[in-house]
């Protein structure tokens, strides 16, 4: 697949597609195409795969581009200003955060995982389940802020504050562990678990969240006052 990632901390992905060549977003997620793309709107998966979508926060439908004619193009656009990763399915699967997921070529699927802890799920920051991604093809991330790969050495530990992890291999171990120290879970300001990802295995960090940003707006947001 032949694509282009530009726009610097405001990224957007332009992906080729020859006659009969397809790549699937979440409803809403194109930005711009040529005049010969047709959209198909589905569940993909069918209804309870679209049920698992919807109930992490994502869309329900997914919206599945395919050429009619060679030379075609369509670009996809970050939410958030960070980075968009490539992903090369021969060498997942790979588990990422439930806001990472961009595009992807048909054959790619897109799934719950819950292959962790309840521990790592309800603590990490990323809620009780995260996403999979297995099959063949290509798939695209949308990473908040700058984003850190790191190859793990088998047993070699990495501990990772809150929603920090964007992406890593499903052969890394993901758990979470309790931070020690009565201060430290106090005043430390890190949550009571930190998450941690066990090599060996490719990790992808992201060194901002939404919903982190959002927090630091909050006191510089305008509020109405009641009369």
């Amino acid at each position: 697949m032949q694509y282009e990632i530009f726009g610097g901390n405001l990224p957007a992905v332009t992906v080729s597609l020859e006659n009969g060549e397809s790549i699937y977003t979440q409803s809403g997620g194109m930005t711009w195409m040529s005049a010969d793309i047709n959209m198909e709107t589905n569940m993909k998966g069918g209804f309870m795969r679209g049920l698992g979508r919807a109930l992490m926060g994502d869309s329900l439908f997914m919206a599945t581009y395919t050429a009619t004619g060679s030379g075609q193009s369509i670009t996809f656009a970050s939410t958030f200003p960070g980075n968009i990763v490539m992903l090369d399915l021969a060498q997942g699967p790979y588990v990422i955060q439930r806001s990472a997921f961009l595009c992807a070529q048909p054959d790619v699927e897109l799934k719950m995982y819950a292959g962790h802890s309840w521990k790592a799920g309800l603590f990490s920051g990323e809620g009780l389940v995260m996403q999979e991604l297995s099959g063949s093809g290509t798939a695209f991330l949308e990473i908040d802020g700058s984003v850190k790969e790191i190859d793990l050495a088998p047993g070699e530990k990495l501990k990772v504050d809150t929603g920090n992890v964007a992406a890593f291999e499903q052969r890394v171990k993901f758990s979470a562990e309790m931070v020690k120290g009565f201060k430290n879970i106090l005043f430390g300001g890190e949550g009571l678990f930190l998450t941690t990802l066990e090599g060996p295995g490719k990790v992808w960090l992201q060194t901002m969240t939404a919903s982190g940003l959002a927090s630091k707006l909050v006191p510089f947001m305008p509020f109405k006052k009641d009369d």
